[in-house]
């Protein structure tokens, strides 16, 4: 996503059409395609919840849960949003080289660029959806452009730093909840009052604020992972993941996401609560891991995209727009704002609904940077990013 936000190489009049950057990698927009909207299939079963964020927390992993609500929520558990995090590792990477050939001094502005994701972050947040990963990004973000300006032998000790942290923590918190899960068997009380189902857009606004610890605990708990994978990023781009001479690479990604893959579904669907810990922060990302290298070996040697390729790639260019407006149109289809449909379906057409919400969300928002695409070389989001950036960073 920061790759297409921040490129500094592409300054097109505010607006105005104009083709994709030349030379530009088709994997990489394809695979943030895929991300943005793999992100929409773990939140949207929090939109479907008559209770949100609140119920989704309580319920997820439930055994009560049928098998087939289990397998789809399992299928996109964590998968997507370490696509995602690799994904802001490589944009990075990708900037750096950009400002080593241009003989720019690194991490240079990219505070500024850090700072005003970090603001977006904050508006999604707040006016939108309190799961956003945009602050968390940012921060990280910042702290990894820094740690790109050392040694890649340094890189490689932060990133073993950064990997046996991240595992600590997952154990300690397993151990944790487990334990609290065998001592407390009282079912969780319902929201009341229920801001998603009865409350208006402002007071959403307001729960999330009131309630910012909670919504904001994940991206500070996952800190040491985020920057894992952003290192990781950094380093498969650097040794070729997108370049035909990179087959064994990817070869090797693949075998381990597949692995990964296998133990994670059985893990999450058959050890419900227990497990979620352990799929979503531990085997998940070795799983996006192996799907960026399935979606690089496709297009590694010039295939060209097809249609579904172009849409996932004109996604991808509109990625920042695209997350921000799937989550806002979910929200306006399921929570009492908008047309308040979540709280209208009983358990038992949960699945149903759920799945064609997603669809339709889906629909909306390729529909719509398909057509946006067609007239402007930016998506909206974007375009106001990069024009806040220039005028920051003094960048005319």
């Amino acid at each position: 996503m920061t790759e297409q936000i921040a490129d500094p190489a592409r300054n097109p009049a505010p607006g105005s059409p104009a083709p994709a950057a030349p030379g530009r990698l088709a994997a990489l927009d394809v695979l943030r395609g895929i991300a943005i909207l793999g992100t929409l299939a773990t939140n949207v079963w929090i939109m479907t919840d008559s209770e949100g964020m609140i119920g989704y927390l309580g319920h997820v992993g439930s055994t009560s849960a049928g098998w087939t609500e289990r397998v789809l929520q399992q299928i996109a558990q964590g998968k997507f949003l370490g696509l995602l995090t690799i994904m802001f590792g490589i944009g990075l990477a990708i900037q750096q080289a950009t400002a080593t050939r241009a003989r720019r001094r690194w991490p240079g502005g990219y505070p500024w660029r850090a700072g005003l994701l970090f603001l977006d972050g904050v508006v999604n947040f707040v006016l939108v959806a309190e799961f956003d990963v945009l602050m968390g990004y940012a921060v990280t973000g910042l702290v990894v452009a820094f740690l790109l300006a050392t040694s890649e032998r340094a890189q490689r000790r932060w990133l073993i730093v950064a990997t046996a942290v991240h595992l600590t923590l997952l154990t300690l918190i397993a151990v944790v909840l487990a334990t609290a899960q065998a001592t407390e068997s009282a079912p969780p009380a319902p929201l009341d009052p229920n801001p998603y189902a009865d409350g208006s857009f402002w007071d959403l606004a307001l729960f999330r604020l009131e309630n910012a610890g909670l919504f904001r605990l994940e991206p500070v708990v996952i800190f040491p992972m985020s920057v894992a994978l952003f290192l990781t990023g950094a380093v498969l781009f650097r040794r070729g993941v997108f370049r035909p001479e990179g087959a064994r690479l990817r070869r090797g990604l693949m075998i381990v996401g597949a692995a990964a893959a296998v133990v994670d579904l059985l893990a999450g669907v058959l050890g419900g609560g227990n497990a979620l810990i352990f799929t979503r922060y531990g085997t998940a990302p070795l799983v996006s891991f192996g799907l960026l290298a399935l979606v690089a070996e496709c297009y590694a040697h010039g295939r060209r995209t097809g249609f579904a390729g172009r849409r996932l790639t004109e996604v991808g260019r509109t990625a920042l727009s695209c997350y921000i407006l799937q989550n806002l149109v979910a929200s306006a289809l399921c929570y009492g704002w908008g047309l308040g449909l979540a709280a209208r379906v009983g358990d038992e057409t949960r699945v149903p609904f759920t799945i064609g919400v997603y669809l339709l969300v889906c629909a909306v928002v390729v529909t719509a940077a398909h057509l946006w695409l067609r007239r402007f070389d930016r998506g909206p989001v974007e375009w106001l990013w990069h024009t806040s950036y220039r005028r920051l960073a003094g960048d005319r």
